[in-house]
């Protein structure tokens, strides 16, 4: 039956559920302002809904994999998506911060049980040398979304109130889930670890090396993206010009992640990841001093910032997710998931982090905090990289 369904038809389908997934992941940062004037709460105390989606996200992703682990694929994804949509439906009736909460929770376990099958039963189907790019098909409904779903959510959000946004990512996640229902077939491959056998994984040198250079880019990422609005709000920002500012992003990022899955399999992980680092360590650094320098003209400089953020930071992901397959290759979806676990760790720890940073010091901060842990991964990668170069032979004699 597989050989029935290309790869890139498999990856394609996968791809539009992550668009609804990014959509509703991304598009939160600019309606935190709205959401909290409406539920009469802080900005930071509405950017912790981030925080709990991210947590909930990393714990509950490996647990339901691991429980739902000799369930059909194609089942786990649709009950992953219907339990997106589910949540998505509650937070548009939600009038209580507690009841938003709950729903951002629930969206999470769909969006933990969903990326990972997705990711990891597309890269089973590909062939090894098309792996980085099986990877940039799926995640690229990500980037996808922050081009058209997140800036399109945002105007909705200003437009019609930020719960018409939620409705709007439950429509999208339907059409998705139909997507599956219908074009999917049975008998893809699936993930039959233990958790034992996750610990093992867990446990390998290099893998524990990969998860924390994640961590430390997602904490960096999001301590600033939680808060995207906040800075650009007080540099006179309008909707219209958040939503133009979320588009340069996504833009940005869907390049990023088509050229990150191209520039891994030519150029190697490695130095791909290392780049996309580099990059968007200075540019997380560079939206701060514009910010602090130039408060009168930043607009252009930081949007230059932004785009550039957006390319590099999302060139980074596809060459990671490789380049941990590579580390386990006969425990790939194991691996994926820890990374996802990982990743969304990292985002929990960014949000909390980008919240305090708020409440203790200014949105000019951001973007300096977030890059000094972006350049804290971009060491660890580097070391790795160092670690793992081919050693000299010795001469004998």
């Amino acid at each position: 039956m597989l050989a029935a369904e290309p790869h890139e038809a498999v990856g394609a389908r996968h791809a539009l559920a992550a668009f609804a997934i990014g959509t509703e992941g991304f598009v939160i940062a600019g309606l935190l302002p709205s959401i909290a004037a409406d539920l009469s709460i802080s900005v930071p105390a509405a950017g912790q809904l981030v925080t709990a989606y991210a947590l909930t996200y990393a714990v509950g992703s490996p647990i339901l994999a691991v429980t739902l682990n000799n369930i059909d694929r194609r089942t786990v994804l649709a009950l992953a998506l219907s339990t997106f949509i589910a949540g998505n439906l509650v937070a548009t009736v939600a009038s209580s911060y507690a009841l938003l909460l709950a729903s951002r929770m629930l969206m999470a376990l769909g969006s933990g049980l969903c990326m990972p099958t997705a990711l990891a039963v597309s890269v089973a189907v590909a062939a090894p040398e098309r792996r980085g790019r099986a990877v940039a098909l799926v995640t690229s409904g990500l980037t996808v979304a922050t081009v058209i779903g997140v800036p399109l959510g945002n105007l909705v959000g200003s437009l019609l109130g930020w719960r018409a946004t939620f409705a709007m990512v439950a429509l999208i996640g339907a059409v998705a889930l139909a997507g599956l229902l219908l074009g999917l077939p049975r008998g893809l491959p699936r993930n039959t670890a233990s958790l034992s056998e996750r610990l093992a994984v867990a446990r390998h040198s290099n893998v524990v090396i990969a998860l924390l250079i994640t961590i430390l880019w997602a904490l960096g990422g999001f301590t600033v993206f939680t808060y995207f609005a906040v800075p650009l709000r007080s540099l006179g920002f309008d909707a219209a010009q958040i939503s133009l500012a979320l588009l340069v992003f996504g833009g940005a990022a869907a390049i990023g992640n088509m050229l990150g899955g191209v520039l891994a399999d030519r150029l190697g992980t490695l130095a791909t990841a290392g780049l996309g680092l580099a990059g968007m360590a200075s540019a997380l650094i560079l939206h701060s001093l514009v910010l602090k320098l130039m408060p009168g003209q930043a607009h252009y400089a930081v949007l230059g910032a932004i785009f550039l953020w957006g390319i590099s930071g999302w060139a980074f992901y596809p060459a990671q997710i490789a380049s941990i397959i590579r580390i386990e290759p006969q425990a790939s979806m194991i691996a994926l998931s820890l990374n996802a676990s990982a990743m969304y760790l990292g985002f929990a720890i960014g949000g909390a982090l980008g919240g305090a940073v708020l409440a203790t010091l200014s949105p000019t901060d951001l973007g300096w905090i977030g890059g000094s842990s972006v350049a804290a991964s971009l060491l660890v990668h580097l070391a790795r990289g160092w670690q793992a170069r081919p050693k000299p032979a010795k001469i004998a004699g």
